[in-house]
């Protein structure tokens, strides 16, 4: 009898402290995750209001793609976007609320351009010359001008939009801010790439 508890100890012990061990891991690795999220929000917000600042923006903003949902009944995802960082200059209005869950399939000539060539430059919102843009996301300050810049992982996967507005007067960027702002852009897109790596 004694051996019989003896073997049956050792035997639960070690599960017992493993099980143990796998839930505390479990736990802890949760938290973690909400502090690298935490960490990934406040490099992006702290990117984009430097952008604002550089180049004197009223608004800049980044979206990001997700899925939102499956179609029925094919069941087959549902590709959308949502606006998800924002930063906006005195006296002008926060659009980020009215736009979340966006389909993709509602601005697909804009984000295929994007894709291809990686900028859209309108520095008079009421010529638009290449794309029909995302200036509707922006309809209600009714934007002056406009630059979106293409946002992709390490490993050039699509990810998001970065986008540059002046509501209040026109601006033309020069080709040194374009340049800055596609490295901005890059930036952002190392940084959500990290927060990609954590959750695949």
């Amino acid at each position: 009898m004694t051996i019989t508890i003896a073997l049956i100890t050792s035997f639960i012990g070690p599960i017992v402290v493993l099980v143990f061990k796998y839930y505390l891991d479990k736990r802890s690795k949760q938290f973690d995750n909400i502090r690298d999220a935490l960490q990934i929000s406040q490099d992006v917000q702290h990117k984009i209001e430097s952008i604002r600042e550089d180049v004197n923006a009223d608004r800049v903003w980044l979206v990001q793609f997700h899925n939102g949902g499956y179609f029925y009944p094919t069941g087959k995802s549902i590709t959308k976007f949502s606006l998800v960082y924002e930063t906006v200059n005195i006296n002008i209005r926060s659009i980020q609320q009215n736009f979340q869950n966006i389909p993709v399939s509602l601005f697909s000539k804009t984000l295929n351009f994007l894709l291809e060539n990686d900028t859209i430059q309108v520095p008079d919102c009421k010529n638009e010359p290449q794309s029909g843009s995302l200036r509707h996301i922006e309809q209600d300050d009714v934007c002056k001008s406009s630059y979106y810049f293409a946002i992709k992982s390490l490993e050039d996967r699509f990810i998001g939009v970065l986008g540059v507005n002046y509501t209040k007067v026109k601006r033309e960027l020069t080709e040194d801010e374009i340049d800055a702002l596609k490295h901005y852009a890059a930036q952002i897109g190392g940084v959500l790439n990290k927060n990609l790596k954590q959750r695949s």
